[in-house]
């Protein structure tokens, strides 16, 4: 049974889509633990197409009991990763756009840097200056 509130907490449910996403199970796979009662689900649709949504706890504890509980840890582990690389990315294109910018700004002051590390820019490497 679902702790009070647990409905209403920020990612604390998931659709059967996201869970084929972060788990890899099917949509089969979580109507056999709602069917076996192992399972709450609330069902919903969007724009007409219908989902399934489900406790993440209670999945996840249905994943362990069915599947093994490395089963479980690698899909975390692999979530996990991708968000990560996804997030590299991210920062990678920002750093870039931040580089282009900065390099238009020195243009226009006329003040050119070699591209480098700040501490070298700011007067040698290793050598630190007090921030007073």
């Amino acid at each position: 049974m679902a702790e009070y509130g647990e409905w209403n907490r920020k990612g604390a449910t998931l659709s059967d889509a996201t869970a084929k996403k972060e788990y890899g199970v099917s949509r089969e796979f979580i109507v056999k633990g709602i069917r076996a009662g192992k399972l709450e689900y609330r069902e919903g649709s969007v724009w007409g197409n219908p989902y399934i949504r489900v406790l993440r706890s209670q999945l996840e504890e249905y994943i362990a009991e069915k599947l093994g509980p490395d089963r479980l840890a690698s899909g975390k582990s692999q979530t996990e990763l991708r968000k990560i690389k996804k997030e590299m990315a991210d920062l990678q294109k920002r750093l870039a756009a931040l580089e282009a910018r900065r390099t238009q700004l020195e243009k226009a002051t006329g003040k050119e840097q070699p591209p480098g590390p700040a501490i070298a820019a700011a007067g040698g490497a290793g050598r630190r200056t007090p921030l007073l």
